[in-house]
């Protein structure tokens, strides 16, 4: 018998094993849905297309560590209904994850992981299924590190590793030998969903400049450069003296960045917007006149592409892969912890006449279409 598990709903509905079909892809990711930060984002774009590009006796299965369960709504704009058959939200339950990999990895020709801290379950479903090839997503620091025994095992056994950016391929093959034949640059991609309902920049009118950013404001994520952004704002408002600064995003290290922007004084000039759903975000990006994010460890930074993909420039530091994804038509690049340079960058930009069309233009390089083309590609070789 096999079992179907049914969005939002505990319950297993079983049908008989002749009546299944043939099973190919099972993708591994530590959530999809429970937040929206980067690696849940692009991991529900590896499942859309995925899904689209199951050919028809091929289905699809998905099984996430930490959501606690899966509503259809949410997957509805990422599935296909012909082609996803089984998935399992393990609710942060490690053990769960684990039998439940081993579980639906019957039958699957490839396994798609989105963390690396999870390839060593996937290897283990490869040992014990000889046939059975793996790939793993690289999104940024947590392969920027040495890695454990395991991990190594893992990742030497894996079919193919993608990596989002150039930097993150070269720091991953600096701490451990690889082919790098197998170490493969597949960026990330804009989500087509977040497109929908945008209202042209263009019809909106501000009274005043709006400096927008968007991070978790956790203790562990400090080298985003939020601080360094407040610290900054007295400089910027010699230039320009009606700028908001606009934080969006939540943590435990809120109250510290709202200490520092009292320090700073310049709290009638400073918003924190809290969290936000796609749809306010959409506006937020809308409405803003720059963004910046002067992050020293950013994989990719899908949130550049989603404020260029509304016209937006943008501010990000020369460090990580975010110069690979800011050009001279898109914005600018500070030295990390700079904050005299970040500031005149701020000012500079504020100032600057940026063609919206040509900062469009450049988002598209990194469309929906073409991520999963070349992911086809990929796994046709």
């Amino acid at each position: 018998m096999v079992a179907r598990v049914v969005a939002g709903d505990s319950r297993r509905v079983h049908q008989p094993a002749t009546a299944c079909f043939r099973m190919n892809t099972l993708l591994l990711a530590p959530e999809l849905f429970t937040t929206d930060s980067g690696i849940p984002r692009i991991m529900r774009l590896y499942l859309k297309a995925v899904c689209e590009l199951a050919e028809k006796k091929e289905r699809v299965r998905f099984v996430t560590l930490n959501d606690v369960s899966v509503d259809s709504a949410d997957l509805r704009p990422y599935t296909t209904p012909a082609s996803l058959e089984q998935w399992e939200a393990c609710g942060r339950d490690k053990r769960r994850f684990i039998r439940s990999t081993l579980r639906l990895s019957a039958g699957v020709k490839l396994i798609i992981c989105g963390h690396v801290a999870q390839l060593p379950v996937a290897w283990l479903a490869s040992w014990l299924r000889p046939g059975l090839r793996y790939v793993l997503v690289a999104h940024g620091i947590e392969v920027w590190r040495s890695f454990n025994f395991w991990e190594r095992r893992a990742l030497k056994g894996a079919w193919c590793i993608f990596c989002v950016s150039e930097f993150t391929r070269t720091e991953l093959l600096k701490n451990i030998p690889l082919d790098p034949s197998r170490v493969i640059v597949l960026p990330n991609a804009l989500d087509p969903e977040l497109d929908k309902d945008r209202v042209d920049s263009a019809s909106i009118t501000t009274s005043q400049p709006v400096i927008l950013t968007v991070s978790r404001l956790s203790s562990t994520d400090r080298y985003k450069g939020i601080d360094h952004l407040i610290e900054a704002m007295p400089a910027i408002l010699k230039t320009a003296p009606a700028t908001k600064l606009r934080i969006v995003g939540r943590g435990d290290d809120s109250p510290r960045l709202q200490s520092l922007v009292r320090d700073c004084g310049v709290s009638s000039n400073v918003e924190f917007a809290g969290y936000v759903d796609d749809a306010q975000l959409r506006h937020e990006f809308t409405r803003c006149t720059l963004f910046a994010l002067p992050s020293e460890k950013e994989g990719f930074g899908l949130v550049y592409l989603e404020a260029m993909a509304h016209g937006k420039p943008c501010i990000a530091a020369n460090a990580g892969g975010a110069p690979e994804v800011i050009t001279p038509e898109s914005g600018l690049l500070v030295p990390y912890a700079d904050h005299d340079a970040l500031a005149k960058a701020c000012s500079e930009a504020l100032h600057h006449e940026w063609s919206a069309t040509a900062i469009r233009a450049c988002a598209e390089n990194y469309s929906y279409p073409k991520f999963k083309s070349r992911l086809s590609s990929l796994l046709s070789t």
